[in-house]
């Protein structure tokens, strides 16, 4: 297993980590991602370790706190050698203050946190979501006390627009407070907005991104094809209207240069996807779900080689989609692409004056 650095800390991680969002599974999302109980939860930890994946990513929101609770118990016993991220920060009650970032609901939240996972840190807890009624002072001053008491190692966010981002990031500096250093965000072959904003975000100030969703929201499993009907197990037919949208022909092109290069490395469709990801800029860990052992060691198939140049081009070309204003002028026009030349060769140019440089 191969380990990067979280963004700008001293924090390694491997570059795939486990999402826990099936342990425990219930309700209308969670439950038909999976219902991973006890004992096959710790199986699956068993097979992450034995394959030197240590990062174990969850929610307080995830059915309800059983996700965290579930994780716990799967660890018991060896929680050092373990990192366990968490989120919170989305609702968890109807009450006033079940809600949001501000200082009483963070300080409640990482409490239950450390109780339901059973431990008395937090490797990285990530805001879920930007509270747009709380002070970003009052957030980040929190997230420092938690830090300097030792309940927290690491901070980032998740789902949170550039411009929030660096408002927190701002005031942090201003005020000596610890900084974020990763950002959960949805990326995959279908979804390639995070390069626009994000990314070079990532670039610039540091933060590891920590990809959610990498096969697209369950479409790029290999099982939905041009001209064939969603299979009748698909869980999209209950997920879809919760996940980001795509369009039916962006998936079929992409799914077709999967098919291609899937043929030629003797690789799965998955494994192809998940691969060109460890591929890109900033991309600290890519989180794999996996509702049973097989689903886990497939995908966990997807270290150990690498994408020709020549592939990664074609999987590029295939998947890419014009970017919005004001993006696409950089790419477009030679003045504007003279200023602000490709994140790819500032990410790779920063990476080797810190003696770090890979793909």
């Amino acid at each position: 297993m191969e380990y990067r650095s979280l963004g700008r800390s001293g924090l390694k991680v491997p570059v795939l980590s486990f999402g826990a969002g099936t342990f425990g599974g219930s309700g209308p999302l969670f439950g038909a991602w999976g219902n991973t109980g006890v004992d096959e939860a710790r199986r699956l930890v068993d097979i992450c370790l034995g394959a030197g994946v240590n990062l174990f990513d969850t929610a307080d929101v995830y059915s309800n706190g059983a996700s965290e609770e579930v994780l716990g118990a799967a660890i018991k016993g060896r929680r050092g050698q373990v990192l366990i991220s968490t989120k919170t920060g989305l609702p968890m009650g109807d009450g006033p203050n079940d809600a949001g970032t501000s200082r009483r609901r963070l300080v409640a939240s990482v409490d239950a946190a450390l109780s339901r996972l059973d431990t008395d840190y937090i490797d990285l807890l990530q805001l879920h979501a930007f509270d747009a009624g709380t002070p970003v002072e009052e957030v980040m001053s929190t997230l420092d006390d938690l830090v300097r008491a030792g309940k927290l190692r690491y901070i980032g966010v998740s789902n949170f627009a550039g411009w929030q981002i660096m408002k927190s990031l701002a005031a942090a500096d201003r005020h000596g407070w610890s900084r974020y250093v990763a950002n959960q965000v949805y990326y995959s072959l279908v979804g390639r907005d995070y390069e626009w904003d994000l990314m070079p975000l990532g670039v610039d100030q540091g933060l590891g991104a920590l990809v959610w969703s990498p096969l697209g929201w369950g479409r790029l499993t290999g099982k939905i094809r041009r001209g064939a009907p969603m299979p009748a197990g698909s869980r999209l037919h209950e997920t879809a209207s919760f996940g980001p949208p795509v369009e039916d022909e962006h998936l079929y092109r992409v799914v077709d240069a999967l098919d291609e290069v899937a043929e030629e490395t003797g690789r799965t469709i998955p494994q192809v996807a998940l691969n060109w990801l460890l591929r890109r800029p900033t991309v600290s860990s890519v989180i794999l779900g996996a509702r049973n052992e097989e689903q886990l060691r497939q995908n966990l198939g997807a270290v150990g080689w690498s994408l020709t140049v020549e592939q990664v081009a074609r999987l590029d070309a295939a998947s890419a989609v014009t970017a919005p204003y004001p993006h696409f002028p950089y790419r477009r026009q030679e003045g504007f692409a003279r200023l602000n030349p490709p994140v790819e060769a500032a990410y790779l140019g920063d990476r080797a004056a810190a003696g770090e440089m890979r793909p």
